[in-house]
């Protein structure tokens, strides 16, 4: 195919979201979907969980079977690369120099793991957790006999990847530069309470600490040398600093953005009917007070992929989604309602060493977010009230006895 009428780049949560709701909204145009993967759009978040554990295998993590996308009519071009934009000819590159024609390009790329710059990063045995063919590497050298494990990075992924690696046997340490683990996305009640049940599974957690750079052995890591000058064993080293948004081709043909490309309230560019969603679009949030970010989570990109697709079938809606996030390690399930950046009070509702609480982020009296571990009653109700920007007394608030729903009036 060398023209569609809606060309999507990636073929990933939101890729394959705005391809389904395209035609769920009655369009019948063509639609070719580009992915750097070979794989059919799947599931990201059991990769560093389930799948990691062996408890699900990949069919089970395909979005939609296969088959499901040729009686859509949806046409995938697997195994390739977007590596420029022509926004005035409409026209995109591939990394086997043929182009493609398109009438509106929907930009669903995500992004590449952040990787180390120190020496010894492109050592064997060094991973990230963001692709199948990431995983499914990381599983072959723990089928090998590796043991030992350094996971780098004590956000999401690190934790999970850690959590997974503890219960399959290995030894493991994790290494956080910053004083706590979850800093960015949750307050100091969430880290202590992760980093000792961590510590409580056996893993060997450490914050404050500096990379120094990694050691190996024949091509092969073997060490994690820190700036103390301590080396850490390590026959598997895990890297899950963040992201780098993949937008080149977009930047370079002229779209505004920095961390990400900058989209307006209906997703779209500064390049003619070019739209970007998920991990690498750059939006005006409304429950951050309108601070220009980027939301890496499922919830995101699906939302941002329905209203690509409703715009585009002539029903413009301003993207407006409630954020929302989850996290599963050990026994414990985290979810997130809201954005808890800027808050300035935060209210305990419950007791940590039960092992089912919630943490209330407010600012300026007002409800922004709240993270419950394993009380998914809080979550559900409380995100009413994250939504409606309830200003509720903290002292009602941290009532266990007082069910969140009835602190709506």
């Amino acid at each position: 195919m060398t023209q569609a009428d809606v060309v999507i780049v990636g073929a990933g949560h939101g890729g394959a979201q705005v391809a389904l709701a395209l035609r769920t909204n009655g369009f019948e145009g063509s639609i070719l979907m580009i992915g750097r993967e070979s794989e059919p759009p799947y599931e990201r978040p059991p990769l560093s969980k389930e799948y990691l554990a062996r408890d699900k295998d990949f069919d089970r993590l395909y979005i939609r079977p296969p088959q499901f996308w040729v009686d859509k009519n949806v046409t995938l071009k697997l195994g390739t690369e977007v590596t420029s934009v022509d926004a005035a000819a409409h026209q995109v590159t591939l990394g086997d120099g043929s182009s493609v024609t398109y009438g509106k390009l929907i930009w669903a790329a995500g992004g590449d793991p952040r990787k180390l710059t120190c020496a010894g990063a492109d050592l064997g045995g060094v991973h990230a957790v963001r692709t199948r063919e990431d995983v499914d590497r990381l599983m072959g050298e723990l089928d090998a006999g590796a043991k030992n494990v350094v996971v780098i990075g004590g956000g999401y992924i690190g934790l999970e990847a850690a959590a997974v690696l503890t219960k399959l046997g290995c030894s493991v340490t994790l290494l956080e530069a910053l004083p706590r683990i979850l800093a960015r996305v949750a307050g100091p009640d969430i880290s202590a309470f992760y980093e000792a049940d961590h510590r409580a599974h056996g893993v060997d957690l450490r914050t404050n600490v500096a990379v120094d750079s990694l050691v190996g052995d024949g091509g092969k890591v073997s060490g994690v040398k820190l700036a103390d000058g301590n080396v850490i064993p390590a026959e598997i080293v895990i890297v899950g600093i963040g992201i780098i948004p993949s937008v080149a081709p977009l930047l370079a043909a002229g779209a505004e953005g920095a961390n990400g490309v900058n989209v307006d309230d209906h997703c779209r560019t500064s390049l003619p009917d070019v739209y970007a969603i998920g991990d690498c679009a750059a939006f005006a949030c409304a429950y951050a007070e309108g601070a220009v970010m980027r939301v890496e989570s499922v919830q995101n990109a699906n939302d941002m992929g329905t209203s690509v697709a409703k715009a585009i079938c002539g029903d413009p809606q301003p993207y407006h989604a409630f954020p929302w996030f989850w996290s599963n390690q050990y026994d414990l399930k985290l979810q997130t309602a809201g954005l808890s950046v800027g808050y300035d009070h935060t209210v305990l509702r419950g007791d940590p060493a039960t092992r089912a609480f919630s943490v209330l982020y407010l600012k300026e009296g007002r409800l922004i977010a709240l993270d419950c571990v394993n009380v998914i009653k809080d979550y559900v109700q409380g995100r009413k009230l994250v939504e409606a920007g309830a200003v509720i007394d903290p002292a009602k608030l941290a009532d266990t006895s007082v069910p969140l729903k009835e602190l709506m009036a």
